[in-house]
């Protein structure tokens, strides 16, 4: 990063660790919090090492601590009459919207993608219970631009909006632009005014950003989940995507809350600094890796939650991690599960400097008294595994 670059995320930094103890404080002020970070001192947690050593929330726990306590689990400190609008979203998980002219922090994203005040926003994200239409909705309002809420379907009436209030920009998801472009093509119908788009939720291959750059379109990507909002952002003409401000972002190794070093995949985790819906450490279970700096990530990487059935036992990243923990000398690992003679079996590669039996058969113990399950210990060269995030490979063939 340039000089001043550096300088600017430093401060950044600064800022967001100065809010992070009145966040953390008025987190504890929900129960399901309260006993999460039991003991916590809020004022004594300043920097990434304090952070790094508080608990994890993980989001794939939430629909279940919610029912446990409908709504929101005891991890919201208000009732749910105190919001402006209550929503669900897959899992279910249920969420509010946060306060604020722009509460999930999108309006930095579609500047960046080139949206402007006065320009008419086409928004095909959903707006029935699920809080994706008003993300963008929000943002886009937030910028000053005028907003369609057609939401997803409908492609014959979306056509006809397209022609009658002649949006400049598009918000969806990349398949359903293209499903608009296409159909538009063959209806004969003017969708010339669309010429900068902001897609999330969806793949977005080279292949089909090419198709839409030949349509005249400049599309940017951005990265956002229904209980955090943005996380990062595309800005043209640099690499990855930019870190949204007012959260602090950590890179994990899958299983575990431990940091990995730069550039190494692992798992995202958020800390939302918001007063009224503080999120602690939040793991999302989506891989990602940081850029040079510390500001970027690559962008979504596959998931971090690779949990697999073994002989009709799951085996899942957090017991990786404790094979890891209790031998500190090796590097990457990956359990691999195939099938051989109509049964399971599991072969632990793991990172070591050496081949000696004696280190293969102590792992070979700790892996079978860590998943009640018995296989193999693999010792290959430092460095020779992948920088995939990938722990657990499941190679079975489906089917």
């Amino acid at each position: 990063m340039p000089q001043d670059e550096t300088r600017a995320s430093t401060a950044h930094e600064s800022t967001l660790f100065a809010r992070l103890p009145a966040a953390l404080a008025a987190a504890l002020q929900a129960p399901a919090y309260a006993t999460h970070l039991a003991g916590i001192d809020p004022a004594s947690v300043t920097d990434r090492a304090a952070l790094a050593r508080l608990p994890v929330l993980r989001k794939g726990e939430m629909p279940a601590r919610q029912r446990e306590a409908l709504p929101f689990g005891g991890f919201v400190p208000g009732a749910a009459g105190g919001f402006a609008r209550l929503f669900t979203s897959p899992g279910p998980i249920f969420e509010p919207q946060r306060a604020g002219e722009d509460p999930w922090g999108g309006a930095p994203a579609l500047a960046a993608a080139g949206f402007r005040a006065g320009e008419v926003v086409l928004n095909t994200f959903g707006y029935h219970l699920t809080p994706g239409g008003f993300i963008f909705d929000t943002a886009a309002r937030a910028l000053g631009c005028a907003v369609i809420p057609a939401g997803p379907g409908n492609t014959e009436q979306q056509l006809d909006l397209i022609e009658a209030y002649r949006p400049a920009g598009y918000v969806g998801t990349p398949d359903f632009l293209k499903v608009l472009l296409d159909a538009g093509r063959t209806a004969g119908r003017d969708m010339s005014s669309i010429v900068k788009a902001l897609v999330s939720g969806a793949a977005f291959p080279p292949s089909l950003q090419a198709e839409f750059r030949e349509r005249g379109i400049a599309a940017c990507q951005a990265y956002a989940t229904a209980d955090v909002g943005f996380i990062a952002y595309e800005t043209p003409g640099e690499p990855g995507l930019l870190v949204s401000d007012g959260l602090i972002l950590e890179i994990v190794r899958p299983g575990t809350g431990d940091p990995v070093p730069e550039g190494e995949v692992g798992e995202i985790v958020v800390t939302v600094l918001d007063l009224d819906r503080p999120l602690i450490r939040y793991a999302l279970g989506d891989l990602t890796a940081a850029l040079p700096g510390g500001t970027r990530i690559r962008g979504w990487m596959g998931r971090a939650d690779q949990a697999a059935k073994v002989k009709g036992m799951f085996v899942r990243p957090e017991q990786v991690a404790e094979i890891a923990r209790r031998h500190p000398e090796l590097g990457r690992l990956r359990l691999v599960v195939t099938r051989a003679d109509e049964a399971d079996v599991m072969t632990l590669r793991a990172e070591a400097g050496t081949t000696d039996a004696a280190l293969a058969e102590a792992v070979a113990e700790t892996l079978r008294a860590v998943t009640k399950l018995r296989g193999t210990v693999a010792l290959v060269a430092p460095g020779s595994l992948p920088n995939d995030g990938k722990v657990i490979a499941d190679e079975r063939p489906v089917g």
